[in-house]
C-alpha cells in the first residue's frame, strides 16, 4: 500500500519546470496511486517510481510506432492504470495526449463512437487508445471517424520499442488537451502547457489547500474531466501525494464507498460537485455506522454552481462519524484556466449570501436580503473564496468597464495558468482571450471585499423584459417546492417564439407519474410555484425519466436540452403554454 504524502522526503509543492520534473522527484519516495475497483477493492496500487518505469518503457513503443513529437493522441479516460501509463507515456514522448470521455450511461454506442470521432478530429489526433472493453465499437467507426490514425488499439498492441531517444521537454511544451465537459457537438480542446499546469497546481497546493505532510486524497471524479485530471492526479503527484482513485461508476452506485475509502484510509483531502454529497446524503437514511471521517479537513466543492443546502444536510446527516462542516473549502475554475481561479480559506467553512432576487434581476446588483415570509424572491450564493496568487479577476459591465464591488457583471480571469490556445481555433481563442492576456470567462458575478460569487452562466441567462432571470433559480424552486421533483430533474432555458419579440421560458420536467391526472395536478403545481416565487409564466413539459442530457462530468446540459427541444426530441406530454 502507498504511503501517506511526505512521509519519507522533504516535500516540495509543485516547484517544477515541468510535469515530468515533478514525476522525476516523486518516484525518488513511496507514494503513488492506489486504483480501486466498482466493488471498491484495490485493484492496483501504483507507485510513482513504477509509474515513471513503466510510461518510460511505454514512450519508447510509441515512437516505434511511428508517433512523432507533437503529435495529439486521443486518451479514452478510464479510472485504471493503462490510461495513467499512457498519459505519462506521452509525456515522456513529447506527444499529446488528449483524454475522452466514457461511454454514458444511456447513451447508446453510435451518438458514442460520433462523439468521439469529432474529439479526434478537432485535436487532430494521430491516435487513438483505449480499454479493449469498448475498441469493438470502433471497428467500423462513423463516417466522420478520423481514417488515418498511426495507431487505433490498446496499449498492449504498440509496436516493441527499438531504442528511441526520448525528446526534450520544457516549460513551455504542450502538456495535454482538455475538451471542456460541454463541447460535444463542437468540441474545443484547451491547451495547457507544462508551465500553465506547474502554476496550476502550485497555487493549488501551496496557496489553496496548504497540503501537509500526512495529506492523502480520494477522489471519483471522472480523469476526463479538469478537476479529476489536475485536481486530483497531476497536482497530488506535483506534490508526491498519495491519492486513492475509485471509478466514477461505482461512485454513482455507490456513493457511500466513496466515504468508507476516505474512512478507511485516512484521507484528508476530497472533491466534488454539491450533487456527490447530495447523494450521500439521501443514502445516509440507511445508516452511516462504520464511517469515519473525522479527518476529512478538505471537503472541496467545485465544477457546478454550489447549492448551500444539500451542503447543510450532509453536514447534519454525517456529523455523527466526524463530518466538520468547517472543512468545507468552495473553489471557482475552470479548464481554460487549467482548474482553478479562486479557493476558499480552508477550515472557515460554508460562507455565503442570501441576494434579493429583484434586484439582482432588474439592477444587476448584489444586494442581501435577510429573507423572512414578508421578503420578495432570495437565493444563497456561496463565496468562492479569493484569486489566487499571481492571478487577477475582474467583473464587466456591458461597455466593458471594470465594475465596483457587488456590480454584477461579467468575469474576466488573468494569470499564469491560462491556456495557451483553443487547439487549432485561431478565432474562438481571438474571441475569449485577448491580447494582454484577459479570458473571458463566460461567467456572470460579482465581486466582494477580495473574494467573488458566482450567480450563472453567461450562456444560460434567460431575459423576459428586461429581467434576467437565471435557470438554475427556476430549476431550483422547482426541486425545493414540489415534493414530485428531485435534483436534477428539471431544465429550465428560452427560446424565441414566431412573431414575438420576447422569448418564452421553457422548464423540462423528468417526471415519475403515470397517471395523467397525477400528470396535469404537477403541471399546475409546477405552474403555480413559478408564478408565485418568480412572477414567471412558463411552458412546462412533462419528460421520461433520464430524458435530459448530462456533460460528461454529470451536469445537466441546458443547452443540449435546448437543442433536443427546439429539434422536436421531446414529444408533448401534460405541457401547458
Amino acid at each position: 500500500m502507498n504511503v501517506p504524502t511526505g512521509a519519507d522526503r522533504v516535500l516540495r509543492l509543485a516547484d517544477f519546470d515541468t510535469l515530468l520534473d515533478a514525476l522525476d522527484y516523486a518516484a525518488e519516495g513511496a507514494t503513488g496511486l492506489t486504483l480501486h475497483s466498482l466493488r471498491g477493492d484495490v485493484a492496483e496500487a501504483l507507485t510513482y517510481a513504477d509509474l515513471k518505469g513503466q510510461a518510460q518503457a511505454l514512450a519508447g513503443r510509441l515512437l516505434a510506432q511511428g508517433f512523432a513529437p507533437g503529435d495529439p493522441v486521443g486518451l479514452v479516460a478510464e479510472t485504471d492504470g493503462d490510461f495513467i501509463r499512457a498519459f505519462f507515456a506521452c509525456q515522456y514522448a513529447g506527444l499529446i495526449p488528449a483524454p475522452l470521455p466514457l461511454p454514458a450511461p444511456l447513451g447508446g454506442r453510435e451518438p458514442y463512437v460520433a462523439q468521439i470521432g469529432r474529439m479526434l478530429r478537432s485535436a487532430a489526433a494521430t491516435g487513438f487508445i483505449g480499454p479493449a472493453s469498448i475498441l469493438a465499437w470502433f471497428e467500423t467507426p462513423a463516417d466522420d471517424f478520423p481514417k488515418d490514425l498511426k495507431f487505433k488499439g490498446v496499449l498492449a498492441d504498440l509496436a516493441e520499442s527499438t531504442g528511441q531517444a526520448l525528446p526534450t521537454v520544457t516549460a513551455d511544451s504542450p502538456c495535454y488537451l482538455q475538451f471542456s465537459s460541454g463541447s460535444t457537438r463542437f468540441p474545443t480542446g484547451v491547451l495547457c502547457t507544462h508551465r500553465a499546469l506547474m502554476a496550476n497546481a502550485r497555487a493549488i497546493t501551496r496557496d489553496g489547500l496548504d497540503v501537509k505532510p500526512y495529506d492523502r486524497a480520494v477522489s471519483w471524479l471522472p480523469l476526463y474531466h479538469d478537476m479529476g485530471l489536475v485536481g486530483f492526479l497531476l497536482s497530488p503527484l506535483a506534490v508526491q501525494m498519495t491519492v486513492d482513485l475509485l471509478p466514477t461508476g461505482a461512485f454513482v452506485r455507490r456513493p457511500l464507498l466513496w466515504l468508507d475509502i476516505i474512512g478507511r484510509n485516512g484521507a484528508t483531502i476530497s472533491y466534488s460537485p454539491t450533487f456527490g454529497y447530495e447523494l450521500c446524503a439521501r443514502r445516509a437514511e440507511r445508516g452511516v455506522d462504520g464511517l469515519d471521517l473525522s479527518r476529512w479537513r478538505v471537503a472541496g466543492l467545485g465544477g457546478d454552481m454550489v447549492r448551500i443546502a444539500p451542503l447543510i444536510e450532509f453536514a447534519e446527516k454525517f456529523a455523527a462519524v466526524g463530518f466538520d462542516p468547517k472543512s468545507y473549502v468552495i473553489s471557482y475554475g475552470m479548464a481554460e484556466a487549467t482548474l482553478a481561479l479562486s479557493m476558499a480559506p480552508v477550515g472557515e467553512g460554508l460562507a455565503f449570501e442570501t441576494l434579493d432576487l429583484e434586484r439582482l434581476e432588474r439592477d444587476s446588483l448584489a444586494v442581501e436580503t435577510a429573507g423572512g415570509p414578508d421578503a420578495g424572491p432570495s437565493r444563497a450564493f456561496a463565496r468562492c473564496g479569493p484569486v489566487l496568487p499571481d492571478h487577477e479577476l475582474a467583473v464587466r459591465g456591458p461597455d466593458g468597464e471594470a465594475l465596483p464591488d457587488r456590480g454584477v457583471g461579467r468575469v474576466y480571469a488573468r494569470g499564469p495558468s491560462l491556456m495557451r490556445e483553443y487547439y487549432r481555433q485561431p478565432e474562438e481563442t481571438a474571441r475569449v482571450l485577448s491580447a494582454d492576456g484577459w479570458l473571458d470567462t463566460g461567467d456572470i458575478g460579482f465581486l466582494d471585499r477580495g473574494e467573488i460569487i458566482l450567480t450563472g452562466r453567461a450562456k444560460d441567462l434567460i431575459i423576459i423584459n428586461g429581467r434576467n432571470i437565471w435557470p438554475q433559480d427556476l430549476e431550483w424552486t422547482c426541486e425545493a417546492e414540489v415534493e414530485a421533483i428531485r435534483s436534477g430533474d428539471a431544465a429550465a432555458f428560452s427560446v424565441p417564439v414566431p412573431g414575438d419579440a420576447e422569448d418564452q421560458v421553457v422548464v423540462l420536467v423528468q417526471a415519475r407519474l403515470n397517471d395523467p391526472a397525477a400528470r396535469e395536478a404537477l403541471v399546475a403545481e409546477i405552474d403555480r410555484v413559478l408564478r408565485q416565487r418568480h412572477s414567471v409564466e412558463a411552458k412546462i413539459q412533462l419528460v421520461g425519466l433520464h430524458a435530459l442530457p448530462q456533460t460528461s462530468s454529470g451536469k445537466l446540459s441546458r443547452s443540449k436540452a435546448k437543442a433536443n427541444f427546439l429539434a422536436g426530441a421531446y414529444e408533448p406530454d401534460g405541457g401547458r403554454a
